[in-house]
């Protein structure tokens, strides 16, 4: 059995943020967006820069194609984890799913060594294999919140959880960046140095969390029917929570935009920001200032939450997040970039973290934590396979990523009014008692 709101047992969980978000900011956002540009490039005799790219004998722009394959890798996750989470809940077995999904991503990380243009469509596969471990295990690593801690403290532990992500890949960055920087090793090497933190680090976590926390015993035979029969109760359970499917309706939309904009940052700042000498470096740059602000939003954000309730705070982040979409359609200098770099790093950690516990706290009573977090997790994935997927066909269309920018504007938006039919309720207000 596991025992709620013991510190150990939270630092444990926490931890896995510290150990997978390797991939997130190295593999997803900073050093393999930058090295996948480069690869997929190249300069003509006549000057010109060419970055088309042939995929299965189709003609793609080389980040047109990197959104459809981030985005079919999320679609593939949507598909299994529903039926995957509901069998963990039905044989008490999270523990194995996370640990399975976390060593399928490393793997993935560590094949991107071997990447290559000229084996364009195996490189893109360990592209996939890598997303896949690491959103599949997030669905059961989130699964555990409610597990580890009462709903009055989900909040504060959740953006803990981010905060220790942010720091942790923050620190493996820095020091990738140093042997880089210092011809100590090639760019390729960071790949399989995130394999080895993700899958070490994420040891601390399976050391504590318990295996079977309710103690189930479930009979081998048509244990794959029963996850079935798992996320059909899970669906029926839905029909009665009126404040939660709104809550559910409004974060699919919004998701469509977060994790898009966390995805495609780097492409978009590379291609649309005029950064003169400072190339690489200033992307880099902007990274880390995105990281280490969002520690800062995932606790404000929680700290706010409980004077003004998580839906109010939310919202607040959405606005933000519109005027973010709006000003990303004029920056074109440096500076701009590293202000709004600013303004995403505070609300990235807020809405991620916050989302997260606000979920958690709605739910009702029950021991199909797996189950009722895939439903939260694949409408995420859902968002960010039609996010990713419009982001690369407006840029295939109109070959600017800014277009795709307002489009992502849009998804705030009605993110935003989705959040206003949310009726207030003990879980989600204001917090006054000490």
């Amino acid at each position: 059995m596991i025992k709620k709101n013991d510190k150990q047992t939270i630092r444990a969980w926490a931890f896995y943020d510290w150990a997978n978000s390797a991939y997130n900011l190295v593999i997803s956002t900073a050093i393999f967006p930058i090295f996948y540009q480069k690869m997929t490039s190249s300069v003509g005799a006549d000057g010109v820069l060419n970055e088309k790219v042939e995929f299965f004998g189709f003609e793609f722009i080389n980040t047109e194609l990197y959104s459809y394959v981030i985005s079919f890798s999320f679609l593939v996750v949507s598909a299994i984890s529903p039926i995957l989470s509901g069998i963990a809940d039905y044989s008490g077995s999270k523990k194995s799913y996370l640990k399975f999904f976390c060593y399928l991503g490393a793997l993935g990380c560590a094949l991107l060594f071997f990447f290559d243009v000229n084996y364009l469509e195996l490189s893109m596969l360990f592209v996939v294999i890598a997303s896949i471990g690491f959103w599949g295990s997030l669905v059961f690593y989130n699964a555990f919140l409610p597990e580890v801690v009462d709903y009055i403290h989900h909040d504060k532990v959740s953006a803990q959880g981010f905060a220790y992500g942010y720091v942790g890949s923050s620190i493996l960055l820095v020091a990738i960046l140093i042997l880089i920087q210092t011809n100590t090793m090639p760019a390729k090497f960071a790949f399989p140095m995130v394999a080895v933190w993700w899958a070490g680090f994420a040891q601390i976590t399976y050391h504590y969390l318990p295996y079977n926390v309710y103690d189930r015993k479930p009979k081998e035979k048509g244990i794959i029917w029963k996850g079935y029969e798992e996320l059909r109760k899970v669906w029926f359970e839905l029909g009665d929570q009126l404040n939660l499917r709104r809550f559910l309706r409004s974060f699919f939309v919004y998701s469509m935009g977060v994790q898009t904009v966390v995805i495609m940052a780097v492409l978009f700042a590379n291609k649309e920001i005029e950064w003169g000498d400072q190339g690489e470096s200033g992307l880099i740059i902007s990274v880390l200032i995105i990281q280490f602000i969002a520690v800062f939003g995932a606790y404000a954000f929680a700290r706010l939450s409980k004077r003004l309730g998580n839906i109010k705070v939310l919202g607040m982040a959405l606005i933000v997040w519109i005027l973010i979409c709006f000003a990303a359609f004029f920056i074109t200098t440096p500076t701009h970039f590293y202000l709004l770099a600013s303004l995403v790093g505070l609300v990235m950690g807020g809405i991620q973290a916050l989302s997260r516990s606000t979920y958690s706290k709605m739910l009702p009573e029950t021991q199909d934590h797996a189950s009722y977090f895939s439903f939260y997790d694949v409408l995420e994935k859902l968002g960010i396979v039609i996010g990713t997927f419009l982001f690369g066909l407006i840029e295939g269309m109109t070959s600017s990523m800014r277009n795709s920018a307002l489009i992502l504007m849009v998804f705030f938006i009605i993110g935003l009014l989705l959040l206003f039919i949310i009726k207030p309720e003990k879980s989600i207000s204001p917090i006054t008692e000490k």
